[in-house]
C-alpha cells in the first residue's frame, strides 16, 4: 500500500502503454503532419464508429467543442441555452463564448444530473438548446429529456466531458443528442497528453459546418468564409488516443469494478449519500456527499488520501457569472452538491485494494 494514495495517477497508465505511445508519437513524427493529419483524420473516424455517430470532429478542448457546437447550430446572441446549475465552468463557458446566454435549472439531489422536472420551467421564446451535462460519468436520463426537447423544438447538446463510453439504452453518449461534446484533459477516462476536444454528429451540414469553424472559418487554405476559431486536435494527440482508445472500455470496466467495491462499503456509513442516477456509469469520478465535507477532506488527506472537490461552486456562485443576479438559496440543492461533495481515488490502474482500504479508512474517520 502507498505512503500517499492518488486521486489518479497518470504515469501508471503510461507505463503500461510506454512502447505504443512511442510508436505512434514516431509514426507522426516521421510524416511531419502535426496539423490534420492522417492520425487525427483515423482517429476521428474510429472515435464516430465508437460512439455510433456518421463524424466526429478534433478541435482543440472540450470548452471549444461546446462552443463551436453552439456556433455550428447557429447558436448566438440573443439566444438561451438551459444548462444545470452545477456542473464544471466549461459548461457555462462554451455557451457563452457563442454568445448565446447560459440559464441555468438545479439539479437532482440523489445524482447532481439537471432535473429534468425543472427544464420545461425554463424554457422561453429565445431558448434554443439544452445542455445536459453527463456528470461524474453518469448519463442523464435522454427519453424524456428528448421527448421535451422536440417538442419545443430544441436542440440537445450532451456535454460528455466526462462519460466517454457510457450507455443508455444501448447508445452511448455522444449519440443522444443532436451533438455530443467530449474533452481530452489528460484526468479523463479517455485522456490525452495535454488539451483536446471532440464533437460528434449524425448530420452532415453540421458536421461541415464545425470543420469550418475550427480551421478560422476555412475550408481552403486563405480563403475564410467567417469567423471561426484555431481550434484543432493536434495529429500527435490524434495518435496518442487512437492507442488509448482501444483500451478505454477495459479501463471503464476497471473502474466500475472498483466504484462496487466502494459502495459495497460506504453504503453501510450512515452520513454518506451515495451518487445514484439508477443507470450506468463509467466512473470518471467516484463522489459521495457528506454534511461535514471539508472536516472529513482534511482527515483523509492526513491519512494519506488525496480526495478531492468537483466542484466547491455552483456556476452562479462564480465571479464569471455574478451577472446573472441570482441570490444565495437560488438553486438549493446545486449549493448543497458544491458544500458536500466529496471525490475519492479512482483510476483504471488503482490496485483493487485501494479501493476497500479507502473506504475503510474512511469509515473509521466517520465513526470517530
Amino acid at each position: 500500500m502507498p505512503a500517499v494514495i492518488p486521486l489518479v495517477d497518470l504515469k501508471a497508465q503510461y507505463h503500461g502503454l510506454r512502447a505504443e505511445i512511442k510508436e505512434a508519437i514516431d509514426r507522426v513524427l516521421e510524416r511531419g503532419d502535426f496539423i490534420l493529419g492522417e492520425e487525427l483524420s483515423l482517429f476521428e473516424s474510429e472515435f464516430a464508429d465508437f460512439c455510433g455517430t456518421e463524424y466526429a470532429i478534433g478541435c482543440g478542448s472540450g470548452t471549444d467543442a461546446l462552443h463551436l457546437a453552439c456556433r455550428a447550430l447557429g447558436i448566438g446572441p440573443e439566444d438561451q441555452v438551459i444548462m444545470p446549475a452545477f456542473t464544471f465552468v466549461a459548461t457555462a463557458l462554451g455557451v457563452s463564448l457563442s454568445g448565446a446566454k447560459p440559464v441555468l435549472v438545479d439539479v437532482d439531489p440523489q445524482s447532481a444530473l439537471i432535473d429534468l422536472d425543472q427544464i420545461e420551467r425554463a424554457i422561453t421564446s429565445k431558448t434554443r438548446a439544452i445542455i445536459p451535462v453527463h456528470l461524474y460519468g453518469q448519463c442523464v436520463d435522454m427519453a424524456p429529456l428528448i421527448e421535451l426537447a422536440r417538442e419545443h423544438g430544441l436542440y440537445i447538446i450532451e456535454d460528455a466531458a466526462q462519460a466517454h463510453g457510457a450507455e443508455y439504452r444501448g447508445k452511448r453518449v455522444g449519440s443522444l443528442g443532436d451533438i455530443g461534446c467530449f474533452s481530452f484533459y489528460p484526468g479523463k477516462n479517455l485522456g490525452a497528453y495535454g488539451d483536446g476536444g471532440m464533437i460528434t454528429v449524425d448530420k452532415e451540414g453540421v458536421a461541415d459546418k464545425l470543420c469550418l469553424l475550427r480551421n478560422w472559418g476555412s475550408h481552403q487554405k486563405y480563403h475564410h468564409e467567417e469567423p471561426g476559431l484555431n481550434s484543432r486536435l493536434d495529429t500527435i494527440q490524434a495518435a496518442i488516443l487512437r492507442v488509448k482508445l482501444q483500451y478505454l472500455e477495459k479501463w471503464n470496466n476497471s473502474r466500475k469494478k472498483l466504484a462496487f467495491q466502494y459502495t459495497a462499503i460506504l453504503k453501510e456509513i450512515n452520513g454518506i449519500q451515495l451518487t445514484e442516477n439508477g443507470g450506468d456509469s463509467v466512473y470518471h469520478l467516484y463522489v459521495i456527499r457528506l454534511a461535514d465535507r471539508d472536516l472529513m477532506l482534511n482527515k483523509l488527506r492526513d491519512a494519506g488520501i488525496q480526495a478531492g472537490i468537483h466542484y466547491p461552486f455552483a456556476v452562479h456562485e462564480l465571479n464569471a457569472y455574478k451577472w446573472m443576479g441570482y441570490s444565495p438559496g437560488a438553486f438549493p440543492v446545486a449549493e448543497s452538491w458544491a458544500r458536500q461533495c466529496l471525490s475519492l481515488p479512482i483510476y483504471a490502474e488503482m490496485p483493487e485494494e485501494v479501493s476497500s482500504t479507502t473506504a475503510e479508512i474512511l469509515k473509521q474517520v466517520m465513526h470517530n
